[in-house]
């Protein structure tokens, strides 16, 4: 049994049993595929240390993919690196979720604004099929086919922009610290009315009039992150009015 350590003890992690898609991948890839699963289940949890040499045995690969794969998830923003203390998987401040809903809200809503400017895209059209996968996901209460699927209907929003710059700064940006939004979000509301909320999303971002739709992107994720993080204790330290009155900088 392999250990993994966070501050306050060794935490014991059952040797996994690895899906066919994550088997077949190279060594390198199985491991950052492997790690990142985990955190976005909520399996390896903020401060969690990574021990290279344990994990080398527990996907029975050598230490060099290992330390590739923590590069990788570093350059993400999932895993830190401290001197003489080992790899830990990243801590995020509250605020700082915060202030990255702010960002997706005004950026988002940016890209569904280029989206509904180009006369060749149908927005209906072009969302129904990652919106049917989500709500597949839901009908079998499937929380990782659901993730997958809602990050799918975003990227999908992003890249009809045509706006690659916007395209990389969502998608970086967003990669440190969706698990932690996804796992609170999920702690808090069922798949059946986040599928719900989702058909409203896409209703607002096709059939909203072309000159309302920017704003009203922008109120549809302050709403969100009002109902999700307005009580969350995993939040209690943040105080979600500051969304509102832009005083986030206090924080900083």
């Amino acid at each position: 049994m392999v250990r993994m350590y966070n501050r306050v003890g060794p935490m014991p992690i059952p040797k996994p049993k690895l899906e066919k898609r994550i088997r077949d991948l190279p060594a390198t890839q199985r491991v950052e595929a492997h790690l990142r699963k985990a955190i976005f289940a909520g399996k390896l949890r903020p401060r969690q240390r990574i021990i290279e040499g344990d994990l080398a045995d527990e996907l029975s690969v050598s230490r060099g993919p290992v330390r590739e794969a923590l590069l990788r998830l570093e350059r993400d923003g999932l895993v830190v690196t401290t001197s003489r203390r080992g790899t830990f998987i990243r801590d995020i401040a509250a605020a700082e979720i915060g202030v990255i809903f702010r960002m997706r809200a005004k950026l988002e809503a940016l890209c569904v604004h280029y989206m509904r400017e180009n006369t060749s895209i149908r927005p209906q059209e072009l969302l129904n099929l990652p919106l049917e996968k989500l709500k597949a996901a839901a009908a079998k209460n499937n929380e990782e086919q659901f993730f997958h699927a809602d990050m799918e209907l975003h990227r999908t929003i992003w890249k009809a922009a045509e706006q690659p710059m916007l395209y990389r700064t969502l998608n970086s940006m967003m990669n440190p610290y969706i698990f932690i939004i996804a796992r609170a979000y999920s702690s808090r509301i069922p798949l059946s009315v986040r599928r719900d909320n989702h058909e409203d999303y896409v209703r607002l971002v096709a059939k909203t009039p072309k000159f309302r739709v920017e704003k009203e992107v922008e109120l549809y994720f302050e709403k969100l992150y009002l109902k999700v993080f307005k009580s969350s204790s995993q939040l209690s330290s943040f105080d979600p009015d500051h969304w509102a009155h832009d005083e986030l900088t206090r924080h900083f």
